[in-house]
């Protein structure tokens, strides 16, 4: 599903147009984005949790030359699914 599709799909659910259901999905996409930005955890009980995690520097291989490379630490989003989506995937 595309972003889109997202949009249609919430139409349709909420009963809103598609404009209306572009602004709210970009809206709640932003304050997402927003919050991970300031470092804060995003919890959508029922769905999931977004959160900011660092990543150490490590030395990793480069594949064509076998050289060591060294990599740098970086922060990255990770997304644990809540119980209720991961019980109706199954």
């Amino acid at each position: 599903m595309n972003k889109t599709e997202l949009v249609n799909a919430i139409a349709e659910e909420a009963g809103l147009n598609k404009t209306d259901a572009k602004k709210a999905l970009d809206a709640t996409l932003n304050a997402i984005a927003g919050a991970l930005t300031e470092g804060d955890k995003v919890a959508l009980l029922g769905f999931g949790t977004f959160a900011v995690s660092e990543r150490p520097a490590r030395t990793g291989i480069n594949p064509a030359t076998k050289e060591k490379i060294e990599i740098a630490a970086k922060k990255v989003i990770k997304f644990k699914a809540g119980a209720e989506l991961a019980g109706s995937i199954k």
